[in-house]
């Protein structure tokens, strides 16, 4: 099966001397997911936990729920000369009953998970928990706690220093799951897929917190899971704070060492993680 990262040989040049060596990069392959048969999107990503990555993007998409929506999940066969496997082609069976979600012919790359869908409408009418109703609350030491966890999980960025991670953290700082992959948004859906093959959604209570930017899209992904607490190390967008806004989320950015912006949600953070204007 395909691996996360490869070795390449490559030439390094520093000041004046070039020295020959062996370097890993971290993986990115095509994976098509279909379903029932049918070919629904293809996403570049960082193999590993396919199976959470595909249950995760029909959650994000509204399809699904619970594991109860899911009949199998398998690898097909691969389109290799001899036959043999890709292990990158995905086949989701939903079960009797589940209706499956409209068709949207699109290509998904490692930095672009959206690509022009008009997500504000989709969230509103699918979603199917409320994170403004969670009454989590967070301390200061344990919000600025969460980077250097999620950092101290990433272990393929350790060899590579080419992935992005994103983490599920309790209220209390405890990792319940890390995933890293080429792509935010997969990295998410990972997330959300482990979430629903081991029923845990909607993630009530819980804060999502990823290596990079909050972008729109990453905010959509938390609203779809029922988690009321987005952090990032980087900055959000501007329509990534008006959703957070308009569903109840909590929206952090620039979280860094004990420094952090709050720009939606602050109701969340415990009276003494406050401070002053």
């Amino acid at each position: 099966m395909s691996r996360v990262s490869v070795k390449r040989r490559i030439l390094r040049v520093k000041d004046t001397t070039r020295t020959r060596k062996i370097d890993s990069l971290a993986a990115e392959e095509p994976l098509e997911i279909r379903l029932d048969g049918t070919p629904l999107t293809v996403t570049m990503r960082t193999p590993g936990d396919d199976f959470d990555l595909a249950a995760g993007f029909l959650v994000s998409e509204g399809a699904v729920g619970s594991a109860d929506d899911i009949a199998t999940i398998r690898y097909c066969a691969g389109a290799t000369v001899d036959g043999g496997n890709t292990y990158n082609v995905l086949d989701v069976r939903l079960a009797p009953g589940v209706p499956a979600p409209e068709p949207r012919n699109f290509y998904t790359t490692s930095s672009c998970g959206v690509c022009g869908k008009a997500s504000l409408e989709a969230v509103r009418t699918v979603a199917r928990w409320s994170a403004g109703d969670d009454p989590v609350e967070l301390t200061q030491p344990v919000i600025t706690s969460l980077p250097l966890r999620l950092r101290a999980a990433q272990r393929v960025f350790d060899r590579t220093g080419g992935l992005h991670a994103a983490g599920l953290f309790t209220s209390d700082g405890e990792a319940l799951c890390v995933r890293e992959d080429v792509g935010r948004h997969n990295a998410v859906d990972k997330l959300l897929g482990w979430a629903l093959r081991n029923g845990r959604l909607p993630l009530r209570g819980a804060v999502l917190m990823v290596s990079g930017r909050a972008s729109f899209e990453l905010v959509q992904k938390a609203v779809m899971g029922g988690v009321p607490v987005l952090a990032a190390v980087s900055a959000p967008s501007s329509l990534a704070v008006e959703l957070a806004a308009e569903e109840g989320l909590t929206l952090i950015g620039f979280l860094r060492g004990d420094s952090m912006n709050v720009y939606a949600g602050e109701h969340r953070l415990a009276e003494e993680a406050l401070l002053p204007d």
